[in-house]
């Protein structure tokens, strides 16, 4: 209104422009930060990928130490295959159906329409790229070993029906729930790492680059999914998943190095690069760097995808 002197007087209690709140973010909107770190995570995912098949795949080294593994677990095949045989059932493709339909079921439930149908494209994406760079785009030129000489066998299509399905369980899944469920899928996507590789289904690296196509696309679709879509605030009132978010990845993390370390330095002295002369053979020292090297890498996976999902679905 105008004053006595002509000038406009704002009334009481009135809010200016500069007074006002900045406009609420659309609902919906990405988180500034999680879509970057998540893009690296899949970037690191599909290089990791294709450096794996070519150190261990294309070149004589890498074939010699998985050689070694292969021999080394004929000979503990007979003691090994009864106990690991309900392991492996798990890769098959009824369970990968099972799979497919429990994660689904959960974030239906939930009416998390959106996050399901981007948990649905990592179990099916993950699975069909596997199947299709191990027969179309990967190759194996028979350099050592007679064992599938010139047959491509990364990455394993049983790693990655297990480790897909509790990957996609990290988006759908109640958030104080992620980190058991980051437990689990890493416990048992090494129980069926080890599994293949003590079978004789598998080699070492075809079990990593299974699970790094698993971290390429969940990290894609933790990139794609808006916030608000899988929590809401309601969901998560005292932020009671914070601690056990934090607790669980540092766990993983923490065995992840060590593992990590000692394959590569197992991998090392199969070759004989260290030189330490181990009172035992070489091709022992090759199966558990291999083993240790199944272990590392769910490990790290898990580490690195619980903390990121848990990021991207945080309501706004």
């Amino acid at each position: 209104m105008p004053a006595t002197d002509g000038r406009m007087v704002r009334p009481a209690g009135s809010r200016t422009r500069r007074d006002l709140p900045p406009p609420a973010r659309p609902r919906g909107a990405p988180r500034s930060t999680t879509r970057p770190a998540a893009l690296t995570v899949a970037l690191a995912a599909g290089l990791g990928t294709l450096l794996v098949w070519w150190a261990m795949v294309t070149t004589w080294p890498g074939q010699r130490v998985e050689e070694r593994v292969f021999v080394t677990a004929d000979l503990f095949q007979d003691v090994v295959n009864r106990p690991v045989e309900p392991v492996l059932l798990l890769g098959s493709p009824p369970w990968l159906v099972t799979g497919f339909l429990a994660v689904c079921g959960i974030g239906l439930v939930r009416r998390r329409w959106g996050v399901t149908a981007l948990a649905a494209a990592v179990i099916l994406g993950s699975n069909l790229t596997t199947q299709v760079i191990k027969d179309n785009v990967f190759y194996r030129a028979g350099l050592v070993g007679e064992w599938n000489r010139d047959v491509n066998t990364l990455p394993s299509g049983h790693v990655t029906v297990v480790a897909a399905a509790w990957a996609a369980l990290l988006l759908v899944a109640p958030r104080r729930w992620r980190p058991v469920a980051a437990l689990a899928g890493a416990a048992v996507t090494c129980a069926m790492g080890l599994a293949t590789i003590a079978d004789r289904w598998h080699r070492p690296s075809d079990v990593v680059a299974a699970v790094l196509v698993v971290v390429l696309w969940t990290a894609l679709a933790a990139a794609a999914t808006p916030a608000g879509w899988a929590d809401r605030p309601e969901d998560d009132p005292l932020g009671r998943a914070v601690l056990p978010t934090r607790i669980v990845a540092v766990a993983l993390g923490v065995a992840a190095v060590p593992a990590a370390v000692l394959s590569v330095l197992a991998a090392a002295e199969t070759e004989g690069r260290l030189g330490s002369g181990l009172p035992w053979d070489a091709g022992l020292t090759a199966y558990a760097g291999g083993h240790l090297a199944a272990c590392a890498i769910t490990a790290t996976a898990f580490a690195v995808l619980l903390p990121l999902c848990q990021a991207a679905t945080r309501p706004r």
